[in-house]
């Protein structure tokens, strides 16, 4: 049996811009609905109301609130929320070891942002 036709996705991303680009792509693109947060600590206070189907997260976290924790630390914390949750990791890091890391905490994948990213999210998201 094919995917729902429509997804709850959240992105967590503190570069306003991208993530406005790529929400605006997403809805463009599908009929997935898209929530933005600015900070990994505001997506977690909202898991407890309203599980998403796809979680984007970006790796680095803190270039807008300083104290925010970083993408593997909100990794780990949603897993122990609900560890079905699907997290795709979203990242301009290229390390090998970085990506890896992330899949063995429970990442479905490692998406390093570049021309093609919005492409492979929304495959992912498709899935």
């Amino acid at each position: 049996m094919p995917g729902k036709l429509s997804k709850n996705i959240f992105v967590i991303d503190d570069e306003e811009m991208y993530s406005t680009a790529l929400e605006e792509y997403i809805t463009r693109k599908s009929r997935h609905t898209v929530k933005l947060f600015k900070t990994g600590e505001e997506c977690l206070d909202e898991l407890y109301k309203t599980i998403p189907d796809v979680i984007i997260l970006d790796y680095n976290l803190s270039t807008v609130v300083k104290d925010a924790a970083n993408g593997m630390a909100i990794l780990e914390a949603i897993k122990k929320i609900d560890n079905n949750i699907r997290v795709i990791m979203l990242s301009s890091q290229e390390s090998y070891a970085t990506a890896m890391n992330t899949i063995k905490v429970g990442a479905e994948d490692y998406i390093i942002k570049d021309e093609n990213s919005f492409d492979r999210v929304l495959v992912m998201c498709n899935e």
